[in-house]
């Protein structure tokens, strides 16, 4: 369905929980190297719980790859959230294949990945003033959720 891609994770228990949320909704998960972490990691395997067997992970070794096998895989489309940027997540109309890429904890999104021309566009999840940022894993399950929903939750019950 849609493709939730993490740039350079480094807290395993938010992995974890994306690896649990892909296999839910049916999405892919794509994590782009360095890893903060080692991906058989116990507290990534145990926020995961027994969902690793059925979620779809795929590693790349930087940005380009990941890129290049999203250009193949999916809609070409990636929306790159950032706290930085005035355009609301709600306002877009998910496609399928559409890819929707997090920066690492706490830093998020570095310049040269957002300014990237394979960026479609840079959304924000809206917040309170005064607060920094979500959680890695609950802001990739608002923006999945979202993209889920306008597709009627296709394949869930």
């Amino acid at each position: 369905m849609f493709h939730i891609v993490f740039y350079e994770p480094r807290i395993p228990p938010n992995t974890g929980n994306a690896i649990r949320m892909s296999a839910i909704v049916g999405s892919t998960l794509h994590l782009i190297e360095p890893l903060g972490f080692d991906l058989s990691d116990a507290h990534l395997r145990r926020a995961g719980l027994d969902y690793h067997d059925l979620a779809h992970v795929v590693v790349h070794p930087d940005f380009d790859a990941a890129a290049a096998h999203l250009a193949e895989h999916g809609s070409g489309r990636i929306y790159a959230f950032t706290g930085h940027s005035a355009n609301s997540f709600a306002d877009v109309a998910y496609e399928k294949g559409d890819a929707l890429l997090f920066g690492p904890e706490p830093t998020g999104l570095p310049d040269h990945v957002l300014n990237d021309e394979r960026v479609t566009r840079q959304l924000r999840i809206p917040m309170r003033p005064g607060v920094r940022s979500m959680n890695l894993s609950n802001s990739a399950a608002v923006a999945v959720f979202e993209a889920w929903r306008q597709h009627g939750y296709a394949g869930g019950v």
